[in-house]
């Protein structure tokens, strides 16, 4: 092939070069003759220093290039030139050989493909950044070119620019960024319950999905607390915004919650106190959040909500309950009182408990993300981690949605079988006077030799359940009650009485007659404890862990 009617036909950017080229030598043959163009009123440009590229061939042009380059030809892209900068980086290459046969680096860079294209269609391509096994990256245009001869075959101009140096910035910073992000999650879920206590009337699970691909922190958390006596609090909330910062006070509400939980007040009592927390932490940080206690003797859950999403029941048959009121402002604001509401919990249901990013989409109303996840809840079947991954898929989240996203779920089995015979309930009303505490021991005595109990636990079980009486007696008022509790995992004896006062362990001098009935209780229980009852009273109890 004749090299030099390709000169006639060089790509746009070549030919543009070589034009620039050859004007920028017209100034310097002005300088050297001294004339100046008719009409020109300009000064006489300096003399411009270094070689001339007026009357160079293409080949010249191009063997000159920093840059690979390659021209082929024909369908087959016969080589039929490669310059100094191509050799250099590639090697040789004879010229008439096809490019499929002689030049293995466009295979590499999977252009053979690519140039097809570009001889179909007449119209340049590009791929970027793309790696040879030499370990160089290259970003690399195919560009057309034709002879000028109507029988001639057209041919590709292949032009490669080295961005090695680029590529290799470009992964250390998307390995930083990894790394980053991987931090921050970590960070995130340390804040977050490792193991889910897991209460003996309920199941439970719960999902974290960190949102985006950045390396910022949302402020999302969950958390599961035993109370005592067989109740559990159930917590999530959501600190709004991203960064260090809200993980930071998210952290800390959520060791808040955690005290404030020991105290085992309602949880409108709860909210108020994480409200002034909450202003004391940062006042700037906004936060919502449910605390709810299940107590498997009332079959349902308490609760109350700081600005959050309502918790959602499903119940056996499939039908979904909304708890919509009470809701009160997010914590941090101050000055409202929160109360406390009621939402049935049976046997055989399921509760959700959320934060926004399971529901909240830019492209619609929360309530239609609210009313997706009922229907996604109605057709939820399965262990808890089932339900929670089922609701996350069917909303829709994937490893690229924008929000982080914490799920609840929350199960109270209904027990049939040999199951239901491992949780019984007995309970006796204490009418005052001095044969109350006869009666009780009695009645102790009688429940758990039916339960078939070991005779030492019996033993301490009516130990305990006198001592409770008889504190009840001495210091509270009527009406008294003795409820007897057993799981799978415990014996739980609890006494109530119509007294707000809550007992205190203390330490008896020699000569008391009284006040070392609580520090029984202590030293024969695994746990006790105490605390107020809506109905302005009291309850103390005390457990036992079963053996084996």
């Amino acid at each position: 092939m004749n090299f030099t009617r390709w000169s006639a036909r060089l790509p746009g950017t070549q030919r543009r070069a070589a034009a620039r080229d050859d004007r920028s030598s017209v100034p310097a043959a002005r300088a050297e003759s001294g004339a100046t163009p008719p009409g020109d009123t300009s000064e006489p440009s300096a003399p411009v220093s270094g070689p001339s590229l007026e009357g160079l061939s293409a080949r010249e042009l191009l063997g000159r290039l920093p840059a690979p380059v390659a021209l082929l030809h024909g369908p087959e892209h016969r080589i039929t030139y490669v310059n100094a900068a191509y050799v250099s980086a590639f090697g040789p290459r004879p010229c008439g050989t096809p490019a499929a046969e002689a030049m293995p680096e466009l295979a590499e860079l999977s252009l053979l493909p690519l140039m097809d294209q570009v001889l179909r269609s007449g119209t340049s391509r590009t791929v970027k950044s793309r790696k040879v096994r030499a370990g160089n990256s290259y970003t690399v245009t195919c560009t057309p070119v034709t002879t000028g001869d109507p029988e001639g075959e057209a041919g590709v101009l292949v032009y490669a620019t080295d961005v090695t140096d680029h590529a290799e910035a470009a992964e250390r910073l998307r390995a930083s960024e990894r790394r980053h992000r991987e931090t921050a999650v970590t960070l995130q879920r340390s804040l977050l319950p490792q193991d889910l206590e897991q209460p003996d009337d309920l199941r439970i699970a719960a999902t974290y999905q960190p949102g985006g691909t950045d390396a910022a922190v949302g402020g999302d958390w969950y958390d599961v607390i035993t109370l005592g006596a067989g109740r559990t609090a159930l917590v999530i909330g959501d600190v709004m915004g991203r960064g260090v910062r809200a993980a930071a006070v998210m952290g800390q509400l959520r060791t808040a919650v955690r005290a404030y939980a020991r105290l085992d007040l309602p949880p409108h009592e709860v909210l108020q106190l994480l409200d002034v927390l909450a202003a004391e932490i940062d006042a700037s940080q906004i936060a919502t959040c449910v605390y709810a206690v299940h107590d498997p003797n009332e079959g349902h859950l308490v609760y109350a909500s700081a600005g959050h999403l309502p918790i959602l029941v499903c119940d056996e048959d499939g039908t979904v309950h909304r708890a919509e009121d009470p809701t009160g402002p997010p914590l941090g604001t101050g000055g409202w009182v929160h109360t406390s509401g009621t939402i049935d919990l049976p046997p055989g249901s399921t509760a959700v408990l959320y934060t926004d990013g399971l529901v909240e989409r830019r492209s619609e109303d929360i309530d239609e993300g609210v009313a997706s996840l009922e229907r996604a809840l109605s057709g939820a079947k399965g262990s808890p981690q089932v339900v929670c991954d089922r609701l996350i898929r069917s909303l829709g989240v994937t490893a690229e949605h924008d929000d982080d996203v914490a799920v609840l779920v929350v199960q109270h089995p209904a027990r049939t079988g040999t199951s239901a015979e491992l949780f019984h309930n007995a309970s006796l009303e204490l009418l005052g006077g001095i044969e109350a505490a006869p009666r009780a021991r009695a009645f102790a005595t009688g429940v758990l030799a039916s339960w078939r109990f070991p005779m030492e636990l019996c033993d301490l079980g009516v130990l305990a359940a006198s001592e409770l009486v008889a504190n009840s007696l001495q210091h509270g008022t009527p009406p008294m009650r003795l409820g007897l509790r057993r799981t799978d995992r415990r014996l739980i004896i609890e006494v109530t009485d119509g007294d707000d006062h809550l007992p205190r362990r203390r330490r008896a001098e020699p000569a008391d007659e009284a006040g070392r009935g609580i520090s029984i209780i202590a030293s024969i229980a695994s746990s006790w404890g105490s605390r107020r009852t809506p109905g302005g009273g009291k309850a103390v109890w005390c457990e036992f862990a079963l053996p084996g």
